[in-house]
């Protein structure tokens, strides 16, 4: 029942061409994907690992963030894991200046996260340590 889903609109990771996908969920749970209108790159076809290729998104995946807490692993707030983050990202901006700090993005990627990830790297961390996988 198309009418049960809740249907989200964004780009395909697993072509290079970025094609339009709709992912379907239904009570949280991936259920299907499908392809979605953007004529510019695919018109309405996707590949069979767009549509196919996507049962490992549901298994066994962590729905808390964790933070690491005298040497264990615990559960902690979405505000929390962030916090601690930061932090960690302060300490080594402080202590090792922008060349302690190296960004490593994925082609898989959209342009635009790839985009705001070197300007992550070099307008917050103060480096130029940018790369990523489409080089190798």
């Amino acid at each position: 029942r198309n009418w049960e889903y809740d249907s989200t609109e964004t780009t395909s990771l697993d072509d290079a061409s970025g094609a339009g996908i709709i992912v379907d969920t239904r009570s949280g749970v991936l259920e299907r994907i499908r392809a979605a209108e953007r004529r510019e790159v695919n018109e309405t076809w996707i590949s069979d690992a767009a549509r196919f290729g996507h049962e490992w998104v549901s298994q066994d995946r962590l729905t808390r963030p964790l933070v690491r807490r005298d040497g264990k692993l615990v559960e902690a707030s979405w505000e929390e894991a962030l916090d601690h983050a930061a932090e960690g990202l302060r300490r080594i901006r402080e202590r090792y200046g922008g060349q302690g700090f190296g960004l490593f993005s994925c082609s898989k990627s959209t342009n635009e996260l790839n985009y705001l990830a070197g300007k992550f790297a070099r307008q917050v961390m103060g480096s130029n340590n940018v790369d990523s996988c489409n080089r190798t």
